[in-house]
């Protein structure tokens, strides 16, 4: 005999009879469904409270919460009208003569801002007289 043989001899395995388990259904189905019954009312209750205090609930959180709501709101609203106003110039970039003339419109524009408010010292102080009747106005300072 070699060193990996065994004198070992094996009997054939057998797997045990199914048990049978009796339920009486009669008793155990309806304590089944009464109990199914009462967590399911349960929960329902819980979701009727909770669907009934969810007018008080969303005031609570926006009183609590009205400077950040807010706040997120109008960041919203601006990425949403850059937005907005880039799909606006890409078509109106796309209309072949409406890019050129605008160019146009903005150099005669400037030609003419030069000419009126820059080159004189005297129009350079009208202009920021202007500048600063705007800054008052809009932060408030200055007389009404």
């Amino acid at each position: 005999m070699s060193d990996f043989q065994s004198d070992t001899t094996y009997t054939e395995f057998t797997e045990p009879e199914d048990p049978t388990v009796i339920i009486d259904n009669s008793d155990s189905a309806s304590a089944l469904g009464d109990e199914a019954s009462r967590q399911i009312q349960q929960v329902w209750d819980k979701v009727s409270a909770l669907l009934g205090n969810l007018p008080d609930y969303v005031t609570e959180f926006i009183q609590r919460y009205r400077r950040p709501i807010v706040t997120v709101g109008l960041i919203v609203a601006a990425f949403i009208a850059v937005k907005l106003v880039l799909a606006l110039l890409g078509a109106v970039n796309d209309v072949p003569l409406l890019a050129p003339t605008f160019e146009l419109i903005g150099l005669i524009y400037s030609g003419w801002f030069l000419y009126r408010y820059l080159l004189k010292a005297s129009n350079r102080q009208e202009l920021l007289g202007d500048i600063a009747a705007i800054r008052d106005q809009v932060l408030g300072n200055g007389v009404r």
